[in-house]
């Protein structure tokens, strides 16, 4: 159902995305965390680089966000001496190490609206910041990712690197259905409400974070852009190709068992249907209608072809009456789980029971038109052939599609939010809400720092 934009997160769906204004009262637009760890000798020509970079070409207030992940070498003094000589760069400490915790902890904590990080190394040719964050600015998309991987990118890499990443995204479209191109490209942004609810699903804190993280975004419906990058390879990377193989194949196990039980509440990331006022207020039309129809029809497509094989089936042991209960019985629980997870997107076994006991009665009506056809056709021809026998019971299911699609909708699977307007009808001229202040995060502590206060830690945040 349509709902207005909102200042925060609510436990329903999101707010519709809308363009960042030029004058973001102060704050940075963006924020762009460098997790490192041990990197002493690049951090510093990357900041410096990244930060040149920013001022030349961006057109928005923005921070470099440096978070060492539990560095032993000299990175923690780097990173304070830049922070110290470039007023828009900070640094963080974490005492453990893990890509996906930092980002998670500063993201977390960021107050920038558009959130976005690069690899130290910048393999990837930094003209494709802008166009990886203006789609988040101007409202567009929720997340953004470099690719490495579509046709015009270029990338220059060894040949066992190139086949590592080609194959773990075959893997990754295999196994859990993902349509991105490229998914563990160091290059990716997301805005701010988009990561406040998708970053508590994320269980993984290393290298398999960000897969994880667009894996869920897909699967919820959230809007991901794809920017073609020139990118590369670094010779001295640090990443241990074996070990953080075995640890993506192991994080797409636990995802892909995760979506397949339905115990993620991916309803919290649904987005209104458009962004455009008009279709927040459509009057006198039911939320999410259309896509119900369509679920409906396709689940009921494929049920109608269980039924009739399963019918087929027992009819050669059976008589008519018999073998239609039990195909229907057997294909009415099928359709009853498919429509609850498909059509209405009921995530989670809470309810599940009430549910196919629901169904079961919608099945009973089915059962006394199908059953009544046949009876009738029974009485009519004394013998019917077979081919006569499945015409009948397919206009009998399709008598009752109608009235089964109203049962699930109203009954068995009814959409309980609430639309906040009190009039169907919007006002020819909406009133525009006051602007709210957005809540300050908590402080994230510099590197280096044994007390820091909010004032010392935020000094240097904006240009």
């Amino acid at each position: 159902m349509p709902t207005q934009p909102t200042t925060g997160p609510t436990p329903g769906a999101l707010p519709a995305r809308e363009h960042l204004p030029a004058d973001a009262a102060g704050r940075p637009v963006l924020d762009v965390v460098i997790p490192v760890h041990n990197e002493e000798k690049d951090l510093e020509p990357c900041v410096r680089r990244l930060h040149d970079h920013l001022s030349r070409t961006f057109p928005y207030g923005f921070r470099v966000t440096v978070a060492d992940n539990a560095s032993t070498d000299r990175t923690p003094a780097v990173a304070a001496a830049l922070a110290a000589a470039l007023p828009e760069v900070r640094s963080v400490r974490l005492e453990q190490k893990g890509r996906g915790r930092a980002l998670r902890t500063v993201w977390s904590r960021s107050d920038a609206p558009v959130l976005a990080y690069l690899d130290v190394d910048l393999s990837t040719d930094l003209n494709a910041l802008l166009p990886l964050v203006a789609p988040l600015i101007s409202g567009h998309s929720d997340l953004a990712i470099g690719s490495r991987l579509t046709r015009s990118s270029r990338v220059v890499r060894g040949p066992k690197r190139e086949l590592v990443s080609r194959a773990y995204n075959l893997i990754l479209r295999g196994s859990l259905a993902a349509r991105f191109s490229d998914a563990q490209c160091g290059f990716k942004a997301i805005r701010r409400e988009v990561a406040q609810r998708l970053l508590p699903m994320v269980e993984d804190t290393g290298w398999f974070f960000d897969t994880e993280m667009l894996v869920l975004a897909e699967r919820a419906g959230l809007r991901i852009h794809e920017v073609p990058v020139d990118w590369v390879d670094d010779p001295d990377s640090s990443v241990h190709i074996v070990r953080t193989a075995a640890d993506d194949l192991k994080g797409v196990w636990r995802v892909g068992r995760a979506l397949a039980t339905g115990s993620l509440p991916l309803d919290r990331l649904a987005r209104p249907f458009g962004d455009d006022p008009r279709d927040r207020g459509l009057a006198g039309v039911p939320g999410g209608l259309a896509r119900q129809l369509v679920g409906f029809c396709a689940v009921g497509a494929l049920s109608t072809l269980f039924y009739l094989a399963l019918y087929s089936a027992f009819r050669l042991g059976t008589g008519p009456q018999v073998a239609n209960a039990a195909a229907l019985l057997v294909s009415a629980v099928a359709n009853t789980a498919a429509n609850r997870r498909l059509t209405f997107r009921v995530r989670g076994r809470g309810g599940a029971v009430r549910h196919q006991a629901q169904g079961l009665v919608v099945f009973g009506i089915g059962l006394a038109l199908t059953s009544g056809s046949l009876a009738a056709l029974g009485a009519a021809t004394g013998d019917p052939a077979h081919s006569t026998e499945l015409a009948v019971l397919i206009t009998a299911n399709l008598a009752a599609t109608v009235l089964r699609f109203l049962l699930f909708r109203l009954w068995v699977f009814p959409d309980r939010r609430t639309d906040p307007r009190p009039h169907a009808h919007p006002p020819a001229h909406p009133p525009v809400p006051a602007p709210v202040p957005a809540p300050v995060p908590d402080p994230l502590p510099d590197a280096g720092s044994t007390s820091p206060t909010p004032s010392d830690t935020f000094a240097r945040n904006s240009r």
